[in-house]
């Protein structure tokens, strides 16, 4: 069995997928053409919002691949970061099953699953880390 320290790299693996994953998103969701009819404050808002996500995953990720010691420490630092981190994903998976529209995840099978799974193991691997 591998260390709680191999499986929270990982995790930071994973995470840099999801990550790099969102980066062919505004094309493929056709963000110019939906958000056409919002005010220019709105779509610089939510493309704003939409690349801070990318960073913070991408952040997560380099956390993960680079501190995975201190995330398993059991320090109250890497204690806060891995309880943040395992409710952060946790949260994803009814995010997922439940806000968005069933017919688009029903059109994205594969990728809808492989997220949901990829989300719950996150979950998973950061509270073993913080309850360590």
């Amino acid at each position: 069995m591998l260390p709680l320290s191999a499986w929270i790299q990982i995790a930071g693996a994973v995470q840099l997928a999801i990550g790099l994953a969102n980066l062919p998103l505004a094309s493929r969701l056709q963000y110019r053409k939906n958000l056409a009819g919002a005010s220019e404050m709105v779509r610089q808002v939510f493309y704003v919002h939409a690349a801070y996500i990318v960073l913070v995953v991408l952040g997560f990720a380099a956390l993960s691949l680079l501190f995975p010691s201190d995330l398993v420490s059991g320090q109250p630092l890497g204690r806060f970061l891995s309880t943040f981190l395992a409710i952060f994903w946790l949260l994803r998976v009814p995010i997922q099953l439940f806000y968005y529209p069933a017919e688009i995840r029903r059109q994205n099978r594969l990728a809808d699953v492989i997220f949901i799974v990829a989300f719950a193991f996150l979950a998973v691997v950061f509270g073993l880390a913080a309850t360590r």
